[in-house]
Formats: C-alpha cells, sequence, structure tokens
C-alpha cells in the first residue's frame, strides 16, 4: 500500500487480469462499511505488484466498472437480463448493498440477487422480477405498482408501506415479511405464502387472496373490504379490528 496520506491518491488495481485506476477517496467515500473502504482504509497492508504498482484482487472484473462507477456518483446501470444478477454479485462479494432510492423502474430483474440488501425507498415499477430473491432484504417505502414478483421470495423482508398495488405476487413468498401499511390494493397473492407475516393496517381491498397462506399471519386492522377470503387458510391468524365488511369466507 502507498504510504502517501493523501486519501485521494491515485490507485491502481488488477481485478481478475482487467486493470483499473481510481483514488482511494472513490473507493472508501461513498460506502464506508465496504470491504473496499476496510482494505483501503490504510489500516491494512496489501499486496502490490513491486515492478508496476498494481494490487491485485482474484474476481472477474468485467462488471468491476459498474462497481466503480456506483462508487463515484451512485447510479445503478442500465443492463439487460442475467448481468443485473452477475453485478449484484460483485456488488455483495464487495459488501456495497446500500441500493436505497435507486430507481430499477421497468427493468427486468428475473432471478436477480437483492438477499438482505437495503433498497429503502427504491423503485421497481412495472419491473419483471420473476424468481428474485429479496430475503431480508430491506424494502420499506418500495414502489412495486404493477410489478411482476411471481414466484419472487421475500421472506423474512421488511416491507413496511411498501406500494404493491396491482403487482403479480402469485406463488410469492412472504413468509415471516412485515407488512405493516402495506398497499397490496388489487395485487394477486393467489397461491402466495404469508404465513406468520404481519400484516396490521395493511390495505388488501380487492386483492385475489385465493389459496393464501395466512396462517399465524397478523391482521389486526388490516383493510379486507369486500376482500373474497375463500380457501384462504387464516389458521391462527390475528384478525382484531380488521374490515371485514363484505368479505367473503
Amino acid at each position: 500500500m502507498t504510504n502517501d496520506s493523501d486519501s485521494s491518491s491515485l490507485i491502481r488495481l488488477n481485478i481478475g487480469g482487467k486493470k483499473f485506476c481510481t483514488t482511494i477517496d472513490t473507493l472508501t467515500q461513498r460506502e464506508p462499511d465496504s470491504m473496499l473502504a476496510a482494505m483501503f482504509s490504510g489500516r491494512h497492508t496489501l499486496c502490490q505488484d513491486p515492478e508496476k504498482g498494481y494490487v491485485f484482487l482474484d474476481r472477474d472484473g468485467k462488471h468491476f466498472r459498474h462497481i466503480l462507477n456506483w462508487l463515484r456518483d451512485g447510479v445503478v446501470p442500465t443492463l439487460k437480463d442475467s448481468k443485473y444478477t452477475e453485478v449484484l454479485r460483485e456488488a455483495e462479494y464487495y459488501q456495497l448493498l446500500d441500493l436505497s432510492f435507486v430507481d430499477f423502474s421497468y427493468a427486468c430483474l428475473r432471478n436477480v440477487f437483492f438477499s438482505r440488501a437495503n433498497l429503502h425507498c427504491a423503485k421497481f415499477k412495472d419491473v419483471d422480477a420473476e424468481g428474485a430473491n429479496f430475503h431480508n432484504a430491506t424494502l420499506r417505502e418500495c414502489e412495486f405498482t404493477g410489478a411482476n414478483l411471481r414466484g419472487a421470495l421475500l421472506a423474512g423482508a421488511n416491507l413496511q408501506s411498501a406500494n404493491l398495488q396491482d403487482a403479480c405476487l402469485i406463488n410469492s413468498s412472504f413468509c415471516q415479511a412485515d407488512l405493516r401499511s402495506a398497499h397490496l390494493q388489487n395485487a394477486d397473492l393467489t397461491n402466495a405464502n404469508l404465513e406468520g407475516a404481519i400484516l396490521e393496517g395493511a390495505n388488501l381491498k380487492g386483492a385475489k387472496l385465493s389459496n393464501t397462506n395466512l396462517k399465524d399471519a397478523n391482521l389486526q386492522r388490516a383493510y379486507l373490504r369486500q376482500v373474497n377470503l375463500r380457501d384462504t387458510h387464516l389458521e391462527g391468524a390475528k384478525l382484531d379490528g380488521a374490515n371485514l365488511l363484505g368479505a367473503m369466507r
């Protein structure tokens, strides 16, 4: 590691054979808790090529430019299909999973891995996120209007006040998810699993709940007026104060 105390000094990186040049500031300022920030904090001695001065990291370098651009200006690249999965896998490795306020609207995010990511207030309007993994992700106040989340994994996710109106949630898993005050109007929850989920104060007006698993779910003060609850599994569910006027059971 260079002995230069200037944090804006240049650093040369060799990522799996691809060469990059950036600054210590870029690697440490935006994501101070990341692996990269720790590596280049000055607290660790890094092995450099004695002739050219490159710090080597044994990762696939083809997406590292996107990692650098994220660190520079906070912009997530526009990519096609599986490329998002590859970039996010690298972001997870470098511990760069703060994607709050990012706009993914209209993107194809099929099978993308967002597990444990901070996506607070991110926008997913009309995205195709079929089969995506949001396990234990922070999704508070996210916008999922019209999104395709068929078969997505959202178990343990924090979806407080998230907007899922008109979303396709068929076969999705929300086990133990926090959906307090979430907007689920006209969402299709057919065959979805919400066992143990917290839906306190959620609005499910017009939602499709055919064969939905709501076992042990907390539906206190939820808006279920005119909702069709036939074939819905409600064993142990809490319905205190829920608005069930006209609900079909």
